[in-house]
C-alpha cells in the first residue's frame, strides 16, 4: 500500500479531531467569558505538559511532513494493523465530537473548574468520568498505528499516564465543588473505562 494514502488518511484524523477539540474549548472560554490559569496544576505538572505537549503534536507532524524523518521509530506493522488503527481513528474522532457537544462550556485546560460550570452526566460522561483522557491517549495510539510509528503510540501512552496522575487533583476539585453529587457520580462511572458488572450493590 502506497504511503501517502496513509499519510492522507493519518492527516485528515489528526485534524478533524485537533480541530473539534480547538472549536470547542475556544468556544468554552467565549461563553464562560473565563481563561483559567494554567498554573492551577502546579509548575511542576504544568511544565511535564507543556514538554509532552510539544512533543506530542510536533511528531505526528514530522511524519505528515516527510515520513523519512521518523524512519528510526518504524514498526514494519502489517497493513492490516495500520488499516485497524485507520477505523480506531475514525471512532476516535468522533468520541471527540461526543465528548466535547456533551461537556459544553466545561470543558477547562486544568484540573480546576470554571465558576459556573455544571456536573456533566449526559453523552460518554453518563459512563465514564474522564473520557476526554481514553480517547484522547487512544487518538494518539491510533496515529502510531497509521504511521507505524511506535514512538507516536509511546507518547499517547504517557499522555494517559500523566493525565492519569492528575485525575485525584481533578476530582477532588469537583467533589469541593458538587460534594455529595459528585461522590454519587463517582460511584456508579467508572474513571477512565464504564464499570462493568454489579459488586455488593454497586457498579464495579
Amino acid at each position: 500500500m502506497n504511503e501517502n494514502i496513509f499519510r492522507i488518511l493519518a492527516a485528515v484524523i489528526l485534524f478533524t479531531g485537533v480541530g473539534i477539540s480547538s472549536y470547542y474549548r475556544i468556544k468554552a472560554d467565549r461563553e464562560s467569558g473565563e481563561r483559567l490559569s494554567r498554573k492551577a496544576d502546579g509548575n511542576a505538572m504544568m511544565t511535564v505538559i507543556r514538554l509532552g505537549g510539544l512533543v506530542l503534536w510536533l511528531s505526528p507532524v514530522v511524519y505528515l511532513i516527510n515520513p523519512a524523518w521518523m524512519t528510526w521509530a518504524k514498526i514494519s506493522l502489517p497493513e492490516a494493523i495500520r488499516w485497524l488503527g485507520v477505523g480506531v481513528g475514525i471512532l476516535c474522532v468522533a468520541g471527540i465530537y461526543w465528548l466535547f457537544s456533551s461537556i459544553g462550556t466545561g470543558i477547562t485546560p486544568v484540573s480546576t473548574t470554571r465558576r459556573e460550570h455544571r456536573l456533566s452526566t449526559s453523552g460518554p460522561y453518563r459512563w465514564i468520568r474522564h473520557p476526554l483522557y481514553t480517547i484522547g491517549s487512544s487518538f494518539y495510539i491510533s496515529f502510531g498505528m497509521i504511521s507505524d510509528n511506535w514512538f507516536i503510540s509511546l507518547m499517547g501512552v504517557l499522555a494517559f499516564i500523566t493525565m492519569a496522575i492528575r485525575t485525584p487533583k481533578e476530582e477532588a476539585n469537583l467533589v469541593e465543588k458538587f460534594g455529595d453529587e459528585y461522590r454519587q457520580y463517582m460511584k456508579r462511572t467508572g474513571r477512565f473505562l464504564p464499570k462493568l458488572f454489579e459488586r455488593d450493590g454497586e457498579k464495579a
